[in-house]
């Protein structure tokens, strides 16, 4: 049974519930907010066991940026969905839909806190 290298991601957030609305519009995620370690988090809805989750984050020592590493949210059979409503939730789209062969479509959208993520649809 393969396992991911991947457990768990943080975006960081200027305002955690600005962020929490944006990610519900447009990738209708599940989010619950909480205060864990300290931390005012939002986390995403854990969608299967083996399924890798993380968070909306609002901590002080970590900021928003569209540089260095970028997540890939899953959106199998929603993309074109979710990206006509980013702007609409106050994000913008970098990168339109772009097909990458037998992997599928992806995209790349500014969310309102600054952070640039890709979307994903497997074929």
């Amino acid at each position: 049974m393969s396992k991911s290298i991947l457990s768990w991601f943080e975006l960081p957030t200027l305002d955690l519930g600005r962020a929490v609305r944006f990610y519900r519009t447009v990738v209708e995620a599940q989010i619950k907010e909480e205060v864990f370690a300290g931390v005012p988090h939002g986390i995403f809805e854990r969608l299967g066991d083996d399924a890798i989750t993380g968070a909306l984050i609002y901590d002080e020592r970590r900021k928003p940026a569209h540089t260095g590493t970028m997540i890939y949210l899953s959106t199998d059979g929603r993309l074109d969905a979710c990206l006509g409503r980013v702007e609409a939730a106050g994000g913008k789209i970098i990168v339109g839909k772009t097909h990458i062969g037998p992997q599928g479509h992806i995209a790349v959208i500014a969310d309102t806190e600054g952070n640039h993520v890709g979307l994903h649809a497997r074929p």
